[in-house]
């Protein structure tokens, strides 16, 4: 039987991409040298579903969401906080295009790094090769891992889900000022921003939160970690 406790609707991958630590000087100059940091501003497009593929991106600053859409509903893969990687889809030979859109959840900084270069390393340096195949698995593991919570656990679990998240892997506190929407919120948890409305505010009265317009606390991160697991 499967261990529900390890699954999780979490947006975001364990640990950094460390890949850049393998260079030696002489290659990070290489790949410094054909990459550029842009600034977003929230709600900035950053790539575009079908877009053709010219660079891999790292966050430096800010928060960004990677998602599917169909001009109607919105399927959220992943949240990337800084030191992350992403477009990572574009290193393939068979895909020259950009298998899903990201945008920018608040003001951000990030770096575009020209594919080809990146390709380079990955041919020359095993050990850097090796980091973004580790990043690639983790990405893996986290979206397979939240198709399964959405599919499988009801409305209170995914909802646990997305605040223990936010508080474990991106602000890293207990007590943090909420970047998103409702609507954001309901993107990421799968469900209306009604039902989204609904479900803080009984968070909130049965004391696991507390919310102070865009500011929320978590009072009893046992109780979240339990609704959490138990679905």
């Amino acid at each position: 039987m499967l261990n529900r406790d390890q699954y999780t609707g979490c947006t975001v991958s364990m640990g950094t991409s460390r890949c850049f630590e393998k260079l030696s000087e002489e290659e990070q100059s290489v790949l410094d040298a054909k990459s550029v940091i842009i600034s977003y501003k929230k709600g900035e497009i950053i790539t575009k579903k079908g877009s053709f593929a010219s660079h891999v991106m790292y966050m430096v600053s800010g928060l960004a969401k990677v998602y599917l859409d169909d001009g109607v509903n919105v399927l959220v893969l992943k949240i990337v906080p800084p030191g992350k990687l992403f477009g990572l889809s574009s290193l393939s030979e068979e895909n020259t295009s950009f298998q899903y859109s990201s945008m920018a959840y608040m003001d951000s900084e990030i770096k575009l790094i020209e594919v080809g270069v990146f390709k380079e390393m990955l041919e020359k340096n095993s050990a850097f090769a090796k980091e973004v195949i580790e990043t690639l698995s983790a990405n893996n593991a986290q979206i397979n891992g939240r198709f399964f919570c959405l599919t499988h656990k009801q409305s209170y679990g995914r909802l646990a889900d997305i605040i223990l998240c936010l508080s474990d892997m991106i602000f890293k506190t207990t007590e943090f000022s909420l970047p998103l929407s409702r609507k954001e919120l309901a993107e990421l948890s799968g469900m209306s921003a009604e039902t989204v409305v609904r479900m803080l505010k009984k968070f909130n009265d049965d004391g696991l939160i507390a919310l102070d317009g865009k500011n929320i606390q978590l009072k009893d991160y046992s109780r979240l970690k339990r609704i959490s697991e138990s679905g």
